[in-house]
């Protein structure tokens, strides 16, 4: 007799910070009652807090699969679409149908516009989620799901320098190289004395040898990237992230034609559908998937489209208590085009308190978490930050 799932539960949950992602807020930013504000530098809203959501499935025999969905901003919201739409289209499935559950929920809504935003958010933990009931109904990781475990260690950038003053950074910069990692970015929207006088200064504290990324968070036209990724060449820049509006095609393809750095992009999409274009368009020479978009059914198709079009995969790691970590870290492992992935440390290296396994990152590399599925399964601790 097949097992089937039989329930679906939601927490959304909020977890303090005591410094917001990127760094402290910027002199007169006034966070609102709900704990949300605008960083000027790039004019996104962030929390102060940390958010997300959790998804737990379980079979009538009682397996547990665990999922993560993008929460950064109002969880709640994520959370009432899966209590409200996604628990009657799943209940009684075949968890090994994976792919044509989340094709079902996701055609679900495209009629009334729905196929992207809040609603894929809330279907990539449901479809993590079932890939973890998958592998360990097989007793397999989800890189042997995949195919292949390609990688035994995914090699690793990391992710901002969350200190006030340049020098603060670039000093910072040169305590992670220390310690091993070959490879740090640092973000344009808090590049006080601009982009250069960043680069300059993180350049001359860690050296010539490792890489240096920007994250120009979609702040030019494609004039004013291409000039200004130019001058970062002097200083060696090893990747141009997000340089122009999202929705600008052309002007990310002339970016991408008219530098000598390798352009990446694709955090905030989503879909096969949102990034077609863009591959047909030659947008970049790197795609970022973000899981907690995605969910693992998206993310393994649009890493095999990009291979097409010889794009390589740098994984984007959001804000999360290491759910969606490990299922892009498990997608990571059995890709031929991977290039490195994104180390999220003043977020990863606090939350893994609140997962179980040995999911972990040492001296510029991960290591994934042994065990079936995902290999992760939220503590009971984290419980304690479910948003009423």
């Amino acid at each position: 007799m097949v097992d089937t799932i039989d329930a679906i539960e939601v927490f959304p949950l909020q977890i303090p910070r005591d410094t917001p992602y990127l760094g402290p807020l910027e002199a007169g930013t006034v966070p609102s009652d709900r704990g949300y504000f605008i960083r000027p530098g790039n004019q996104t809203i962030y929390s102060i807090h940390d958010h997300t959501v959790l998804i737990k499935l379980t079979t009538a025999r009682g397996v547990v699969g665990w999922g993560e969905s993008f929460g950064v901003v109002s969880p709640l919201t994520v959370a009432s679409i899966l209590r409200d739409v996604a628990l009657p289209l799943v209940r009684g499935r075949d968890p090994h149908d994976v792919v044509a559950i989340s094709e079902d929920i996701y055609n679900a809504m495209r009629v009334r516009g729905f196929f992207g935003g809040f609603y894929v958010d809330a279907l990539a933990g449901l479809d993590m989620a079932l890939w973890d009931l998958r592998g360990k109904l097989t007793d397999l990781p989800i890189c042997k799901l995949l195919g292949a475990q390609r990688h035994q260690r995914i090699p690793v950038y990391v992710s901002g320098l969350p200190k006030a003053t340049r020098s603060e950074r670039a000093a910072l910069a040169k305590e992670w190289i220390d310690k091993g990692y070959r490879a740090v970015k640092f973000a344009a929207a808090v590049a006080d004395e601009g982009e250069v006088a960043e680069m300059q200064a993180i350049r001359e504290a860690i050296g010539p040898e490792p890489e240096i990324l920007v994250d120009f968070h979609w702040r030019y036209t494609d004039q004013e990237a291409i000039k200004l990724i130019t001058t970062l060449e002097a200083y060696d820049l090893a990747v141009a992230e997000a340089p122009v509006q999202s929705e600008d095609m052309d002007g990310q393809a002339r970016v991408t034609a008219s530098v000598k750095t390798p352009v990446a992009i694709g955090e905030e999409l989503r879909t096969i559908y949102e990034y077609r274009p863009r591959f047909v368009k030659r947008c970049m020479s790197i795609i970022q998937p973000e899981m907690a978009h995605m969910g693992i059914t998206s993310f393994w198709e649009v890493c095999r489209m990009a291979q097409a079009f010889h794009c390589k995969v740098m994984p984007h790691a959001t804000i999360g208590v290491g759910i969606a970590q490990a299922a892009s870290l498990q997608v990571a492992a059995a890709l031929s085009n991977l290039v490195m992935h994104e180390y999220q440390h003043s977020i990863f290296d606090r939350n893994l308190q609140f997962i179980t396994g040995n999911m972990r990152c040492e001296a510029g590399y991960f290591y994934l978490p042994d065990g079936p599925g995902l290999g992760v399964e939220p503590q009971a601790s984290v419980f304690e930050y479910v948003m009423a």
